[in-house]
């Protein structure tokens, strides 16, 4: 008996020592290009060009960052500022209108149901291209230098109101039914009955809304053209860019004889500016997020 439970232990022991090899394998995967992202940010620019990236920092310096800041630092926190404002505003009003027509399509008494749904997958399948999209946006709802050019045009999406629906139509119809027979509206039950029974829907598709309203910086290319309304992404874009103009040569030789821009380590401070919030957010998101899937997972 005790022979049996050594065995026992000891192939229990070597299954977790694998498995806690794996994962942490795949962590250091991950978190490998994000550490290179990071050394080449605070290093020289020019020993990166000559020996290229390295997990640690070749000649730390700053200057990537204090060039950034010391140049653009009030428009960086003011793009930052319209970048969490867009992201809260838009994932909230994305939030309630695919959750709305995701519930509404979940009631099977809701009349033209399928016709609805039909449509709206159809828009994926289809569509009119960008010239059209642009004339609507722009001479229709007047899109234009306005910060409800940043939300609206991506305000919802088909694809995310479908992956919702999979969740409503899980919920019993007989609770719905239950509902209506004590009273309460369509409204109501909504609120009250299902939305926190698809918890983990909503804290998904609200965090792809969230990243992707963080990282647009296409609909701000389309419609802003005051530089104090761009958001982060485009803004530093932006300063990619012309970085990147001045080193390869392609302004005149006189306006950038005597500029030496960093131009490689610029790019990665760029996105080390970018991802950082998330990065530390990310932390107080996670317990909610676990919490969510374990919400789904576990039936009472």
């Amino acid at each position: 008996m005790t022979r049996r439970k050594t065995k026992a232990f000891s192939a229990d022991f070597w299954v977790k020592a694998f498995a806690y090899f794996l994962i942490a394998f795949l962590a250091i995967a991950c978190l490998y290009p994000l550490v290179m992202v990071l050394s080449v940010s605070f290093s020289d620019n020019t020993a990166v060009t000559k020996y290229g990236y390295s997990v640690l920092p070749q000649d730390f310096s700053t200057d990537t960052y204090l060039y950034l800041f010391a140049h653009s630092g009030t428009r960086i926190l003011r793009s930052y500022v319209v970048t969490i404002c867009v992201t809260i505003v838009g994932t909230a009003l994305s939030m309630i209108i695919t959750s709305m027509i995701s519930f509404a399509l979940s009631i099977r008494a809701l009349k033209y149901r399928n016709q609805i749904a039909y449509i709206c997958n159809f828009t994926i399948i289809f569509s009119a291209g960008l010239i059209p999209w642009y004339y609507v946006c722009t001479n229709w709802y007047h899109l234009t230098d306005s910060y409800a050019g940043l939300v609206l045009p991506t305000m919802f999406s088909v694809w995310s109101m479908f992956l919702m629906r999979t969740y409503f139509d899980a919920v019993p119809q007989s609770l719905y039914e239950s509902a209506k027979i004590d009273g309460a509206s369509y409204m109501k039950i909504y609120v009250s009955i299902a939305i926190p029974l698809c918890k983990t829907a909503m804290l998904t598709v609200g965090l792809m809304y969230a990243l992707g309203y963080w990282n647009d910086w296409w609909n701000a290319l389309m419609f802003i053209n005051d530089r104090d309304k761009f958001p982060l992404q485009y803004f530093l874009y932006n300063i990619l860019s012309n970085v990147n103009a001045i080193s390869s040569g392609r302004v005149p030789a006189g306006a950038a004889a005597n500029i030496k821009l960093p131009s490689e380590t610029v790019k990665m401070a760029v996105t080390m500016i970018t991802i950082g919030p998330i990065i530390f957010l990310y932390p107080f998101i996670q317990k909610y997020f676990v919490d969510g899937i374990m919400t789904g997972a576990v039936k009472e």
